[in-house]
């Protein structure tokens, strides 16, 4: 299961993984998913919402390519980190893991572990509009802190690295828009 180098295993962040996996890791790297796209797909109401106020937050949802981050963890430190990606991911179960093959810059392709967007999860959302999504992330907040937040996390994080979401960049216009700035 997506061991490589002796034991050591590769995780594949999209999100907020990108910019604190929150674990210890011995390589970081550019990696790309084909087959898979980021997405605000995901109903929030742990992290960036509540039950009683959904936010959004992303997913994997089917098609295109998705460019993220992959993570080389050294075997000895997998079973924690592991567990970390358990308890952090899965607060409602609304991904499910997978084992995918990830093109890692530089390196060519390795297994990883991925947390794919469940589409029978209660919390799936699917295609949204971006007034739909507008809609969601505004004024939305869980425990992690404002949705509006997360969404600039995301757009600041994949410009820095080189990567320009044009839908995500006029989404988080339109949020601020509406939540005045």
């Amino acid at each position: 299961m997506g061991v490589v180098n002796g034991g050591d295993r590769w995780v594949f962040g999209y999100g907020s993984l990108m910019w604190r996996p929150g674990f210890p890791f011995v390589e970081r790297s550019g990696a790309v998913l084909h087959g898979r796209r980021r997405a605000f797909c995901i109903y929030s109401v742990h992290h960036r919402g509540t039950y009683e106020r959904p936010g959004l937050v992303l997913g994997l949802a089917p098609g295109g390519a998705v460019r993220g981050m992959a993570y080389r963890v050294a075997a000895a430190d997998w079973p924690e980190v592991y567990a970390y990606l358990r308890e952090r991911e899965q607060p409602t179960e609304t991904y499910f893991e997978a084992w995918a093959d990830v093109r890692i810059d530089g390196a060519g392709p390795a297994p990883a572990l991925v947390f794919l967007s469940d589409r029978k999860h209660v919390q799936w959302a699917g295609a949204l509009t971006l007034d739909q999504q507008c809609d969601l992330i505004s004024g939305a907040s869980g425990l992690s802190g404002r949705n509006i937040d997360y969404l600039r996390d995301l757009v600041m994080h994949l410009r820095e690295d080189g990567v320009r979401d044009h839908a995500m960049e006029a989404l988080l216009r339109m949020v601020e828009a509406r939540e005045g700035g």
